[in-house]
């Protein structure tokens, strides 16, 4: 059994073969270098765990999911080489992909069930990495997802051009992208984005009653289960080769040019990144010049 307590931005509890992951990264649940490389090590570790069949991802903290990919990525672009960039084990070549996506990869290939509990803010890549698990279900009144890099002068670069379009349909995956928005749980319901909007008092006995469920199964089943619907919804595309086109298209924006730089600088001089600035995080974005 995989040993999962030297962590440091999140906790991990099992319970009769449910893993309940929690991001914990103070102040805002940021997706910067200490918790993007835990979550990438514990998808490798997670991986060969026979006695984890369904993992619960969730937050510590009530405002914010994950808030996005650190900033500083942007604004000191050499910081990304400080990711793990381990392989996500799909046997194809990754070649093309950025540390961000094999981090999405590596969660969408675990054999085990995954299931995103959300609750506050998601935006970028914690929208991406919510996307990236099997299921989402959310808290109503109290949820809100975007992808917002498109009023930072980019495109989304951790698998959101590719894990939106089949949960929402093309239309509305352009809605999402280019306009930046942030969405309630009950919109996102209706679109399909998640599995379901529940009473924020109904949430936790839902997916704990749904992961203890699954994790009583047969591990044949669930594998079984897996494979084959995985099969039926990848139709004629594969989210390895749309991830490399992803990653291909960000390089186009990304290093950004010196003016969408001064535009992010000034938004984190704005309160980007900080609690109060990432409550209403598109009004701050909404006043840079």
């Amino acid at each position: 059994m995989s040993s999962y307590e030297e962590y440091t931005s999140l906790r991990v509890t099992i319970d009769a073969g449910v893993a309940h992951v929690t991001l914990d990264n103070p102040p805002v649940n940021m997706l910067d270098t200490a918790l993007i490389n835990e979550l990438h090590d514990f998808a490798g570790a997670v991986r060969g765990d026979e006695q984890v069949r369904v993992i619960v991802v969730q937050s510590a903290d009530p405002d914010f999911f994950a808030a996005h990919v650190d900033l500083g990525f942007m604004l000191k672009p050499e910081t990304f080489a400080e990711l793990a960039n381990p392989n996500a084990g799909t046997g194809g070549d990754e070649s093309l992909l950025n540390p961000m996506q094999k981090l999405m990869l590596r969660f969408r290939t675990l054999p085990q069930v995954t299931i995103a509990k959300l609750a506050g803010r998601l935006r970028g890549g914690g929208n991406e990495l919510a996307m990236a698990l099997d299921m989402r279900f959310a808290a109503q009144g109290r949820t809100w997802l975007a992808q917002p890099e498109t009023r930072l002068g980019i495109i989304p670069g951790g698998g959101g051009t590719q894990l939106l379009p089949p949960l929402v349909g093309r239309a509305r995956a352009l809605e999402v992208i280019l306009g930046g928005n942030l969405f309630d749980a009950e919109v996102a319901e209706l679109y399909g984005w998640i599995n379901r909007a529940l009473p924020a008092e109904e949430l936790d006995g839902f997916v704990d009653a749904l992961a203890r469920r699954i994790a009583a199964l047969r591990p044949e089943q669930i594998a079984a289960a897996k494979a084959a619907v995985g099969a039926a919804s990848t139709g004629g595309g594969h989210l390895l080769e749309g991830l490399g086109e992803e990653s291909k298209a960000l390089g186009g924006v990304y290093p950004a040019p010196d003016a969408v730089v001064e535009r992010m600088r000034a938004a984190v001089e704005a309160g980007a990144q900080t609690r109060e600035g990432e409550l209403d995080l598109e009004a701050s974005l909404d006043r840079v010049p």
